[in-house]
């Protein structure tokens, strides 16, 4: 096995192990609830404060240059274990809405070490194949964001307690393996001064900006429908008494299923082109909120399973493109920050749509209001056909 190949197993090892922290009180809801006496709606508040956390930590990394700036590896080491310990947090049993509110927060703030930094870290090692590599690391976000309700589902029996000890224990195996077997790559080119005004600098490129805005429509769709999808698969089976599922084990296909999909959309990237191939997948799960009522309302719980799998597919191929796109089009010395400030500005977007629609859903149930996720594919066509004319 040459030194590339080793490098990038233990890159998508880390990053299954250590985004496993993302969505661990998304699959203990209905414990933290009993637990802790907390209102239902506290799903979206604290998804929400994860993802702000990560917003405020991707911001000081980018503003900071931290990961151009210091040893990649050893920022996602102190990342993970920091991450590790605000996770574990929440088998406190004096915990309140507020408490796992800060450890949510605190959670996200350090997976901004962990996320665009391993992005960062392959980026180091490869320069033709980026597309590719970056296809198996997507893949491993999702497979660690869907593993907690793996977990979940796996045992009635086990102690909701053990799920968020398993996945700090995970995080800090994942940041261990990358300080200790990833040292720096051949392309890294640490930037030797601090500029404030570097992650401003990268969006006056058309291409960029091309790639940016793809992302952000991208994000608006994502991590709302990853957050929703437990809440529509209990409110169908809800709706239909006949049905019985495993709701945390179905979650966790739907969402995992988008793992496969990372690496064939790079596969076919290969073929089709990086851009296009991007904004094709875009189309398709922006035409997956359009139709979602209709699969919801008027079809057989097979049908419905089978579309949802499809959407958890194409909802997520386009990620590690457009994250490929977005490093091809950045200078070398400030990538790192290219990939971080628009992770940022990504995830801040999926705070404002977690809470709309979290608000405007409610306890209703009414999914129509689902199409509107189709907004953000929307808009980064818009964005894209304008800006090609430019």
């Amino acid at each position: 096995m040459n030194r590339s190949g080793f490098v990038l197993k233990i890159i998508v090892i880390a990053q299954f192990a250590c985004t496993s922290l993302w969505f661990a009180c998304n699959a203990l809801l209905l414990d933290l609830i009993n637990n802790f006496g907390l209102q239902e709606t506290v799903l979206g508040h604290l998804t929400a404060s994860i993802q702000f956390g990560f917003i405020i930590g991707t911001l000081c990394f980018a503003l900071l240059n931290i990961v151009d700036r210091f040893s990649p590896s050893k920022v996602f080491f102190f990342s993970a274990l920091i991450a590790a310990i605000f996770n574990l947090g929440m088998v406190w049993e004096n915990n309140t809405q507020a408490t796992l509110l800060f450890l949510r927060f605190g959670t996200g703030f350090f997976l901004a070490g962990i996320y665009p930094v391993g992005m960062k870290i392959a980026a180091d090692y490869f320069d033709k194949g980026l597309g590719r590599s970056l296809g198996f690391l997507v893949g491993a976000l999702v497979l660690g964001t869907s593993f907690p309700h793996f977990l979940k589902g796996c045992s009635s029996t086990i102690p909701w307690q053990w799920v968020c000890i398993s996945t700090s224990v995970l995080s800090v195996i994942g940041g261990t393996l990358i300080y200790l077997l990833v040292p720096d790559g051949p392309y890294c080119k640490p930037q030797k001064k601090l500029e404030l005004t570097a992650f401003l600098r990268v969006f006056k490129d058309r291409k960029f900006r091309v790639a940016a805005f793809g992302y952000f429509g991208h994000m608006w769709e994502l991590y709302t429908f990853w957050t929703f999808v437990p809440i529509i698969l209990v409110a169908y089976q809800t709706a239909h008494p006949e049905v019985t599922y495993n709701v945390p084990i179905l979650s966790f296909t739907i969402i995992a299923i988008g793992a496969l999909s990372c690496v064939l959309g790079s596969l076919i990237a290969e073929r089709l082109g990086t851009k296009k191939t991007a904004f094709l997948f875009l189309l398709l799960s922006g035409l997956c909120c359009l139709v979602f009522p209709i699969f919801y309302y008027y079809t057989s719980v097979n049908v419905f399973l089978l579309f949802l799998i499809i959407w958890g597919m194409v909802v997520i191929a386009d990620s590690p493109l457009f994250s490929t796109l977005v490093a091809q089009s950045a200078e070398v010395k400030i990538k790192g920050t290219a990939l971080t400030i628009v992770n940022c500005f990504g995830f801040a977007i999926t705070i404002f749509s977690i809470e709309f629609f979290n608000i405007i859903l409610g306890g209703s149930n009414n999914f129509y209001f689902l199409m509107l996720l189709g907004l953000g594919p929307l808009m980064a066509h818009l964005m894209r056909f304008f800006l090609d004319r430019s």
